[in-house]
């Protein structure tokens, strides 16, 4: 396939600038961690970071199976939540040594699609140091591209494909920048859940797992090879296992290939049950789903027209920590997607910068008394950012508009509560506040969620004429439910006093009382 070649090579370098800016900033010693909550297995990585380079120092693996603790209904089990649990115990006391603020713990597919996860990242959540992300499937494609660029570096545009227990995601990048991204609901636990249930392994039960393949990979198929790559590589347990076998049989040495996955799937069906797979190369753990993973491998190989795959060990938890580093450098991807988001929906840049500046005085002036950190002022200035992007499809009522979007778009380098809670304070910067909301605002992001809410919509007050000039307020904190707005002499005095007036009687409904002076 003929590539469509791209200039990356400012890109490397400015990527390659802000590793090693945030790894001044980690310092030497420092360790850093990515726990990855995976619909098959739980992993943990623990890495120092070495001329720009991430070395891990540790790396463990656990069987969980989520994925096969979901029932129809997409419930999952309390068997399955307990075997999760345990685990998490388990990696607790391998993260002591890592600062927080250098551990994330994402998780994927089977958390996205469970009903109740709440309930369980509610009980993990005591067990860890950091509060566990829902990722998006495309955010988990992006992060695995992530980790497979710096794992193994090159300026090809590659093909990338990660099958994990419930979702495997495809993506099409060159160098650090991916192109395509996608994540398909098929995975490892979930088909051997629907085509090999009772054990056998049967040439009926591979065709019917490859045909699954095959018509998942429609809704991608044309788009993928129109924009083609120049070579493929595969991610995590399923490509680990299928190349470590075919090496085992004597049938591949450094790649996988399209005629060694053939003679793979007649050896296993020659085998007849899963518990016959007796391979060096297959973990304990991973036997029980190693036949659906391999059909799908061979089905999507066979698909895509990939005639031979390579294998990167890298993949989400290194994309993870690379992600981490780039938050501490200059080349935080959460800070481009609201710029292109700003962009696409067409935002009032002076606006959206005049409200933003008045949030940053104000988070400023209440940050110590109200008990806000780094995070919590990046939150608010990117929901200031975009609180007006519901405009651009409707004034009426544009504040939900506005949430709907943060919300359920699919935004780089955001976990899905990240998006709830930029969501959530764009919704309240406007109309009435209605007593119940406080609830919803405060099972997601606790108190400070609340007055981050608040503090936007006083910085929206202090702006509504839309001037170059914000009307000069202040803001005492006497308690942290009792605040005091003072409002300077200004061309907009007597509109400000009365705006701020009629939301004394909103703050109350969440349990702020404003004095407006």
């Amino acid at each position: 396939m003929k590539p469509v070649m791209i200039d990356t090579t400012a890109r490397h370098e400015q990527i390659a600038k802000s590793i090693t800016e945030a790894g001044a900033l980690v310092g030497r010693d420092e360790l850093i961690g990515s726990i990855d909550l995976g619909s098959n297995s739980f992993h943990l990585a623990i890495a120092r970071l070495d001329h720009g380079e991430i070395r891990k120092v540790a790396s463990i693996s656990e069987k969980v199976q989520l994925a096969a603790g979901l029932d129809e209904n997409n419930v999952l089990s309390e068997e399955a939540m307990q075997r999760g649990l345990d685990c998490l115990h388990r990696f607790a006391q391998h993260v002591t040594e890592v600062n927080p603020s250098l551990l994330r713990v994402v998780a994927t597919n089977a958390l996205r699609k469970a009903v109740n996860a709440q309930e369980f990242i509610k009980r993990a959540n005591q067990l860890l140091p950091k509060p566990i992300e829902i990722i998006a499937g495309r955010e988990e494609a992006r992060l695995i591209y992530l980790g497979v660029s710096h794992s193994n570096a090159s300026t090809d545009k590659r093909l990338v494909i990660d099958i994990g227990g419930g979702s495997t995601e495809f993506i099409i990048g060159q160098g650090f920048e991916p192109i395509e991204m996608e994540s398909l609901q098929m995975g490892c636990v979930s088909f051997t859940k629907k085509f090999f249930a009772d054990g056998k392994i049967t040439e009926s039960a591979f065709d019917s797992a490859m045909k699954a393949t095959k018509t998942e990979l429609l809704s991608i198929e044309k788009r993928y090879k129109k924009v083609g790559w120049d070579n493929a590589i595969a991610s995590s347990g399923t490509a680990k296992a299928a190349l470590l076998v075919l090496r085992e049989l004597g049938l591949a040495d450094e790649r996988i290939t399209i005629e060694g996955m053939e003679r793979l799937k007649r050896h296993l069906i020659k085998l007849g049950r899963i518990d016959k797979i007796d391979f060096e190369g297959v973990k304990a753990h991973r036997q029980s789903v190693f036949p659906a993973g391999v059909a799908e491998l061979y089905a999507i190989m066979q698909t895509l027209g990939v005639s031979e795959l390579g294998y990167s060990d890298g993949a989400l938890r290194e994309g993870v920590m690379y992600d981490m580093l780039g938050r501490s450098g200059d080349e935080d991807v959460r800070d481009r997607s609201i710029a292109a988001m700003a962009e696409r929906y067409s935002v009032n840049i002076k606006q959206a910068a005049r409200v933003m500046n008045t949030c940053a005085r104000l988070f400023d002036a209440v940050k110590d008394k109200l008990g806000f950190d780094d995070e919590d002022r990046d939150l608010l200035r990117r929901a200031a950012n975009l609180h007006e992007i519901g405009l651009a499809i409707g004034h009426s009522n544009y504040q939900k508009h506005s949430a709907y979007l943060l919300e359920f778009s699919d935004i780089a380098g955001f976990s899905q509560v990240g998006q709830a809670m930029m969501a959530q304070i764009a919704l309240h910067h406007r109309r009435k506040l209605k007593t119940d909301a406080k609830d919803v605002v405060e099972n997601l992001g606790g108190r400070k969620l609340v007055y981050l809410c608040l503090l936007l919509r006083l910085a929206v007050q202090a702006n509504q004429s839309r001037t170059t000039k914000a009307a000069p307020i202040s803001l005492n904190i006497i308690t942290k439910d009792l605040w005091q707005v003072v409002v300077g002499e200004g061309l907009h005095e007597e509109l400000i006093y009365s705006q701020l007036g009629a939301d004394v009687a909103q703050f109350a409904k969440w349990g702020i009382t404003l004095e407006v002076v």
